[in-house]
Formats: C-alpha cells, structure tokens, sequence
C-alpha cells in the first residue's frame, strides 16, 4: 500500500475508528496508516511527516513579536524665544484691524521774566503710528478609522494634532515678532524701519571680523568679543544721550552658536560672561536660532551673518518694546462630517512694537 493509498484508507477507517473509541492527543493530526517500507526504510524517521498541502511554515506572524514603545517621542524644534527677549502683550482683540500707539513729545521754551512779559510758552506734541494686525489661521481634520488606526499604536491622535495646531501657531507668532508680515505696517524686532543701521565687529588679530572661522574655530580673542559688545553699548549711551547706563537693564540677543564666544577665556582666565556680568550687573542673555547666519538648516537666519542686538529693556520706567498679538489661539467649534470632524484654530499678531528705536543696538558680521 502505498502513501496514497494509506490516506484514502485512513480517511474511509476514521470514523469507525473514532466510534471503537480511538482517539488522538490534542494538536496532533493523524491522517495516514504507515504505508509499505516507511516501517523498514531506515533512511526515514519514524515521525517524519508525509507530503504537505499547505505552503511550508516554521513560524508566526512577525507582527505578534512586534512590541509598540508606550513612550511617544516628539520631533524636536528650535526653541520661540522672541517673547523671551523682548515679552509678550496682547493689544486688542481679533476684530481690530490697526492699532494706534500714542507718543506725546513735551515741547517749549523760556523767556526772561518781567512783570508785564508774556514771552515764553509750552506745549506737547502727539503722533500716532499705527500698525496693522494679521490674523492666520490652521485647519486639524481626523477621521473616525484614523483615530483607532492611531489608538492601535498606542497614540492619542487627537491630542497630538493639538499639540501640533498651538505649534504651528506659536511658531509663525515667533517668527513675526522677528521680521514681521510683509505687505502690512507690520515689522519684527530685525527689520522695524525706524531701528538705528547696524555697527560692524571690529577686526580681529587673527584677520577678518567674525568671532569663528568658517570651520568653527575661535577667530576672536576674549578682550576682542567684549570690545565688540561694548561698541554696542557705546552706541547705545550716545543715542540716548545718556539715558541708558550701567543700572540699566539690558538685554543681549544673539545666536545660539554665536553665545560660545562668551566662553572665551582672556590671558587671566577670565571668561567673556564674567565681565559682561561684572560690567552691566542688569544684563539678560538670550538666544535664538533666527540671529544666525542663513542658511538651508536655518531658513529664518539673517542674510548679512551672524547678528546680536543690545536692547534696553526700560527707560525711565517706560519699556521699550514688546512682541504684541491680538489672539494666540482662538479655537473655533468642531464640526462633524459623515464620519470625521474639523476644526479651525485662528492667530493673530502685530509683530513687535518697538516703542524707543533708539534703545536698540545690533552688530552684523559677529
């Protein structure tokens, strides 16, 4: 008998079998009687199984030795730091349009006096400048198979396209605190027309002006990254006329790479900071990618190169400046579809409203 015929036997015995009470272990498949020679073919295990009907298979889905980490991890983005620098102010609210900032210059004269003298007169002056708001807006859509395909992998969809809404909002809102809306009366902290034209470093014993070679290496000694902050400083005291001085409370605003420099130690071992702090007790340092030179990996940077500001944060008890918005994050009402949902969120901003021009400071080229 042989392999065919041992299966059409069993199969037509089976039952039979199964009634006189033969039965099998559980998982095992019996399906054939031993034919003529497995018994005496050595050559063969005993348990080697006959001819397959199903495709060969020694394993399990790959997925179900698949493990999902529960830990979420988020794409990382350089750091909004324009409101770190100057603050942050609402002006307003979403209807408005323009917004007028008054300025009042108080204005006259003296005479000599005299009992019947009239000479002699005071009066004040007021403008009005004017900026205009722009308002922007992001859409968040899911749908119903799209948050449980999400929950499959452990991932809270709606509340991560949240999180990506107030992202997208807070990061346009940083960026026009920086160069504001093109097209409108609406400038950021770099580009407001009324700011004083940039200084120039001074330059270097090692040649050129920069505070690092085009490799990355220090270009400039730690007295020569002072100087160059202290130029700003000047220029600052000169355009006040002496309202800005040592007490003052400053603000330097540079880039990220560019705040090594003030690591540099002088032949005393003293670093850049240090005399900074020693010099101007009230200075803040704050960084941010957007005073970098432009480039692919930082779209927002300056064209020039390499820029930092020395900003007095207050004169006489006024503040100088301010990033300004008329709505952070407005969301509007979610609205159902068939089988997903939208949801609008809205911002908007005025940029940065630079109140005293001349308590700003910048050098280009550092």
């Amino acid at each position: 008998m042989n392999l065919q015929d041992s299966l059409r036997a069993f199969a037509a015995h089976r039952p039979m079998l199964m009634e006189k009470g033969v039965s099998w272990q559980d998982g095992a498949e019996v399906r054939a009687y031993v034919p003529d020679g497995f018994g005496s073919n050595f050559g063969l295990a005993m348990d080697a199984q006959p001819t397959l009907t199903t495709d060969p298979n020694s394993g399990i889905p790959a997925m179900l030795t698949t493990m999902i980490d529960p830990q979420v991890y988020e794409v990382l983005f350089a750091p909004t730091k324009a409101a770190e620098i100057l603050g942050e102010n609402r002006k307003g609210s979403w209807v408005d349009d323009t917004a007028l900032f008054p300025t009042v210059e108080h204005t006259g004269e003296v005479s000599s006096y005299g009992d019947y003298s009239n000479n002699g007169a005071t009066g004040a002056n007021t403008n009005f400048p004017a900026r205009q708001a722009y308002l922007f807006q992001t859409i968040k859509q899911y749908g119903e198979r799209e948050l449980e395909r999400a929950g499959l992998a452990k991932i809270n969809w709606v509340s991560e396209l949240d999180k990506a809404g107030a992202t997208v909002l807070n990061r346009f809102s940083n960026l026009t605190y920086f160069y504001g809306v093109s097209g409108l009366q609406n400038y950021g902290m770099f580009n407001d027309p009324n700011l004083p034209a940039s200084l120039t470093p001074a330059t270097k014993a090692a040649g050129g002006a920069t505070w690092f070679t085009a490799g990355g290496a220090p270009n400039a000694t730690a007295n020569e990254v002072y100087n160059d902050i202290l130029s700003m400083y000047e220029q600052l005291v000169s355009q006040t006329a002496g309202l800005v001085d040592k007490s003052t409370k400053l603000v330097l605003a540079l880039s990220p790479s560019s705040e090594v420099a003030l690591d540099f130690a002088n032949t005393f071992n003293v670093h850049v900071t240090d005399i900074l702090k020693k010099s101007f007790p009230g200075i803040r340092i704050v960084t941010a990618q957007q005073y970098g030179v432009l480039s692919t990996s930082n779209p927002q940077g300056v064209a020039a190169g390499n820029f930092m500001q020395l900003i007095a944060e207050e004169i006489q008890g006024q503040q100088t400046g301010y990033c300004a918005f008329n709505e952070k994050m407005r969301s509007h009402k979610i609205i159902p579809d068939l089988s997903s949902y939208k949801q609008k969120v809205t911002g908007g901003t005025w940029g940065c409203i630079v109140r005293m021009p001349i308590a700003f400071t910048s050098m280009v080229g550092i």
